[in-house]
């Protein structure tokens, strides 16, 4: 494994990207400070691209695993759900997501996005069973939802209502450091 390659790297959209944080703010940072703090001296890559759905995340997946991450974190489908694409297209996006990151040598860990209840309680439903599904046909850990806690709370948000303000990305920040905590011992033996 390459020196510098990353001990995580996290594949999503704006929410990842932190549109409208700075940097220090946004959660990958975060991730990457309570890494440190906990002696491990790996990086987090950042690989949230705004505006992205599953399809951009798999066009770049080849570049991500190019850095040899230890972790791939997946965190994509916001912007599938905010345009109401098919389902059946994000199942197939995320499983080769996941396949490419798993083939790669990387823990794969899935976090979940909820659609906006617009496009009808059966694709809000059938969108929430994408995750579900795959977490256990691959037996990658879930985050059952990125934004809990944080989705819809004013307090929490910027004022577009769907991107996290500091607040709310340190809280995001606590939801993904739960899912990794108990994987730290493969940073810890990689680095």
């Amino acid at each position: 494994m390459p020196a510098d390659a990353p001990g995580i790297a996290m594949l999503g959209d704006s929410l990842t990207a932190g549109l409208g944080l700075d940097t220090p703010d946004t959660y990958p940072s975060l991730i990457e400070g309570r890494l440190r703090a906990e002696g491990i001296a790996r990086g987090v890559l950042n690989a949230g691209v705004s505006g992205d759905t599953s399809a951009g995340g798999l066009r770049r997946l080849p570049w991500v695993m190019e850095t040899h991450p230890t972790i791939l974190l997946v965190a994509l489908g916001g912007n599938d759900a905010l345009r109401g694409l098919p389902v059946a297209d994000l199942r197939r996006n995320l499983a080769a997501i996941i396949e490419g990151g798993q083939q790669g040598g990387a823990l794969v860990i899935l976090a979940g996005m909820e659609a906006p209840p617009n496009n009808g309680p059966e694709y809000t439903s059938a969108f929430r069973e994408v995750y579900r599904d795959l977490a256990r046909e691959y037996d990658v850990p879930l985050i059952p939802f990125l934004l809990d806690g944080v989705a819809g709370d004013p307090a929490l948000n910027q004022v577009d209502g769907i991107h996290p303000n500091p607040e709310g990305a340190r809280r995001v920040a606590d939801v993904v450091w739960r899912a990794l905590t108990p994987h730290l011992s493969r940073l810890r033996s990689s680095s």
